[in-house]
């Protein structure tokens, strides 16, 4: 008996998966209704939620962004939606959205502030992405003094003498640095750049000033608040902790007992110190360890106290990235004859930084939210001060949700920013290969 077989000459086409294997079929199958606790699960969290949405969206819909009171708003709501009815009275930030944005900053210079906060993204830029020109950078370098004197005005003279301050910095480390070495030459020109602050930088300003000069109407620091205050802050801060917290961090693993010992103390003393006593101390006893008739703005102290205590808490999280690194990496630094400080800044701190992101952008978004803290040194912060400023007014007396929403709304955009920021940063660089 001949047996025949059938040998396919053509391929199956290829059929779509089933429904249930593809698209948000899949998906809801895998992720919600996986089982019979997941799909109870969700169905309350589906039942919680509508409760949520029921409730707030008549308060949303009845909303009001035209009215001078609150009285006012809650008479447009009654006669909209009925006697009883309940909505968002928008009209207050409608009103009073100046003031948490530029605190009691003079209207007629709001223009100042704006310019500053545009050439901020001009100034990170070239720091921030890679496209960017690099010519920018020289931009960025002149941007504190220029941000300073937009802001707080006075003389042009008084933030660029100052400058003047890190360029005597700089020649004095470039000519000192292959005589001493890198350690004593930085040394000798923080100690060159204190002496030029403070003996020499008055002066020059008063004898540039008598030659020409260029004013800006000046402002006071306690005219500074709303979100003007917190980005002053919080960017100064986080500009000058991330580096600081660096040095602390070397400093910890240090083989030198001294440079050692006062990183230990200093990053331990400022963790174990609420930020809280931190600003009482910067607001309330540094003055009594000036000289009399001394000026200290109370904006710079918050400034210096933050900036420290955010250091604080980066030398620790560097210090994590810097163990995470394994051994090889330190020997094949010494295997290539780099010294400490070039083998730290071409192999171990790019690595250890880059394990770290999410910690130091982590640190960074709680620096940011941690300015609302100087609402207790007599600061206009956007969350207590200027929203507590605006409640105390008569005329939205009884106000409670609508300035919250607002303020959280404006932290939240801010602080996913630099979330999101971090996430592409870590998706650049990352050099694996699974």
């Amino acid at each position: 008996m001949q047996t025949l077989s059938y040998v396919r000459t053509e391929m199956l086409p290829q059929q779509p998966a089933p429904l249930g294997e593809r698209g948000a079929a899949k998906w809801l199958r895998e992720n919600l209704f996986s089982g019979p606790v997941n799909t109870i699960m969700t169905l309350l969290a589906l039942y919680v939620i509508y409760l949520i949405i029921a409730a707030i969206t008549p308060w949303l819909l009845n909303g009001v962004w035209n009215a001078s009171s609150l009285s006012e708003c809650r008479a447009i709501i009654a006669a909209a939606a009925g006697e009883g009815a309940s909505g968002a009275c928008w009209a207050v930030i409608n009103e009073r959205w100046h003031q948490w944005l530029f605190g009691f900053y003079p209207q007629d210079q709001y223009w100042r502030p704006t310019l500053a906060f545009v050439l901020l993204f001009v100034a990170i830029a070239p720091v921030l992405f890679d496209r960017v020109p690099k010519q920018l950078l020289w931009f960025t370098l002149i941007y504190p003094a220029l941000c300073f004197w937009l802001l707080w005005g006075g003389s042009v003279w008084g933030p660029i003498v100052a400058m003047i301050g890190f360029v005597v910095l700089a020649i004095v480390y470039r000519l000192a640095q292959p005589l001493i070495g890198i350690s004593p030459a930085a040394g000798a020109g923080v100690v060159a750049a204190i002496l030029w602050w403070l003996f020499l930088d008055v002066p020059a300003v008063n004898l540039l000033a008598g030659l020409a000069d260029l004013q800006l109407q000046p402002v006071r620091s306690s005219d500074f608040g709303g979100f003007l205050l917190a980005i002053t802050i919080g960017v100064t801060a986080i500009s000058f902790s991330l580096p600081i917290g660096i040095l602390l961090a070397l400093g910890r693993q240090s083989d030198m007992p001294i440079v050692k010992l006062l990183s230990v103390g200093f990053i331990e003393f400022i963790r174990g110190v609420p930020l809280i006593t931190l600003l009482f101390t910067a607001s309330l006893l540094l003055q009594y360890f000036l000289p009399p008739n001394t000026e200290f703005d109370i904006i710079l102290r918050v400034i210096i106290l933050v900036t420290l205590f955010a250091a604080a808490y980066l030398a620790e999280v560097i210090r994590g990235g810097l163990a995470a690194l394994p051994r090889g990496q330190y020997e094949a630094a010494d295997a290539l004859g780099l010294d400490y400080w070039r083998a730290q800044r071409l192999i171990i701190l790019p690595q250890a930084l880059k394990i770290s992101i999410p910690s130091i952008v982590s640190t960074f978004i709680g620096l940011f939210k941690d300015t609302t803290l100087v609402s207790f040194v007599g600061l206009l912060d956007p969350l207590r001060g200027v929203t507590n400023v605006v409640r105390a007014d008569i005329n939205w007396k009884g106000i409670y949700w609508e300035p919250y929403i607002y303020v959280g709304a404006l932290f939240f955009i801010i602080c996913f920013g630099m979330s999101r920021y971090s996430m592409y940063l870590e998706q650049k660089l990352k050099t694996d290969h699974r």
